[in-house]
């Protein structure tokens, strides 16, 4: 079970570190770019935020799909009392799991959308109001 606690601790950290990452790149181009006074540029810093969308949304989905297995092996345990050797060290996700669909539906929480939605946003008007 530590190791699924880990491995879960581990997911929610790198979406957490993609937010980081992706506030840090966007305002780095934007500043540089406002530097140079080519506000036509500011359209590269979608870039980034696109593929850490994307990063975060797998993150985020991974980590559902390890909540899961914590989750059913915990079940398992109290529902029958023991487990056996082969179910203990099992650290697959379900079977079915589709990544598209996994990122699809992560992409949709709360957590993922309305942040990356708002750093588009800003960088729309960071574009045609203050560049």
């Amino acid at each position: 079970m530590n190791i699924l606690q880990g491995i879960i601790t581990r997911m929610a950290s790198n979406s957490s570190n993609c937010k980081t990452w992706c506030i840090s790149l966007v305002s780095a181009i934007l500043v540089v770019i406002a530097d140079k006074n080519k506000p036509n540029y500011a359209w590269i810093s979608l870039i980034p935020i696109v593929l850490f969308f994307l990063l975060d949304s797998y993150y985020l989905g991974q980590e559902r799909s390890f909540r899961q297995i914590y989750n059913d092996f915990v079940k398992e345990l109290h529902s029958s009392g023991e487990i056996t050797i082969d179910k203990l060290f099992t650290l697959r996700p379900p079977k079915g799991i589709n990544v598209v669909n996994l990122l699809f539906a992560s992409s949709l929480s709360f957590s993922i959308y309305p942040f990356y939605l708002t750093l588009m946003i800003s960088v729309i008007i960071a574009r045609y109001l203050i560049l």
